[in-house]
């Protein structure tokens, strides 16, 4: 396609996909449940954590995980007891279970209780270092930091060993992107949009490559990287706001 072109094609199916509407099919609705800043983004970062499969099970799933936490999640997280933490050992998803989740749990009150937040951490770092990659670098490093299970690991990205990061790229988007659209939250100010990644994953992954935009045949951080910055050429304030008009071609469109 010609660039322009493509550009006016791609803003469509953003505008298109963008709105609040799509909330109502999207894992996206579950942090949306909540007002508390806090108690947002850990939903979202919970959420986000899980969200690969078929939709309609990671809705259901995070909604079971939030009643998990009695839809308290920051109260849950700071002032949960061990036979609280041990209720976590129900929840599956995938091949995500019950230790994974308790793990998670632990990780975010000690980021929580000695870090400042998710918000603190995140900002902190892209602050220190101007980098969203080196961000979630250092990010994962805490994450992790707790005598992780070794089966885990694998459930935080490890952008360095250059994988995609779809999960926490996502998580980022939502916190940091404000549009005025009522979709993601824009709770986070000191990230700006024009550092995002995309959050790649099998369906924006094909469709870049049908539009020409990707040409790397790998859904890794390379293929990220390369993405986002073909991404930028159209919007170089907002390149991740094209994530809607990807998406929205491979699930609703079959593009």
């Amino acid at each position: 396609m010609d660039k322009q072109f493509l550009r006016e094609f791609l803003e469509e199916k953003y505008m298109k996909y963008n709105h609040t509407d799509f909330i109502s099919a999207d894992p996206l609705q579950v942090p949306h449940m909540f007002t508390d800043p806090c108690d947002i983004e850990i939903a979202a970062f919970l959420t986000a954590s899980i969200a690969w499969g078929q939709r309609a099970v990671i809705i259901k799933n995070a909604h079971l995980l939030m009643n998990l936490m009695e839809n308290r999640p920051m109260e849950f997280i700071l002032n949960a007891d061990e036979s609280d933490f041990n209720h976590l050992s129900e929840f599956k998803h995938r091949t995500f279970n019950g230790s994974d989740t308790i793990y998670f749990a632990r990780s975010l009150r000690n980021i929580y209780s000695n870090y400042g937040g998710l918000k603190e951490i995140f900002e902190h770092h892209y602050l220190s270092t101007g980098s969203v990659k080196e961000t979630i670098i250092r990010f994962r490093k805490v994450f992790t930091g707790l005598s992780i299970p070794g089966r885990t690991q694998k459930h935080i990205a490890d952008i360095e060993k250059n994988a995609a990061g779809k999960r926490l790229n996502l998580f980022i988007r939502w916190m940091v992107r404000k549009d005025k659209r009522g979709v993601d939250f824009g709770i986070w100010d000191q990230i700006p949009a024009s550092a995002l990644f995309i959050p790649l994953d099998i369906h924006t992954g094909a469709v870049a490559r049908k539009l020409g935009l990707l040409i790397r045949k790998q859904n890794d951080w390379q293929a990220v990287e390369e993405l986002t910055c073909r991404l930028r050429e159209f919007d170089p304030e907002d390149p991740v706001k094209y994530d809607f008009a990807l998406f929205g071609l491979g699930i609703f469109e079959d593009f």
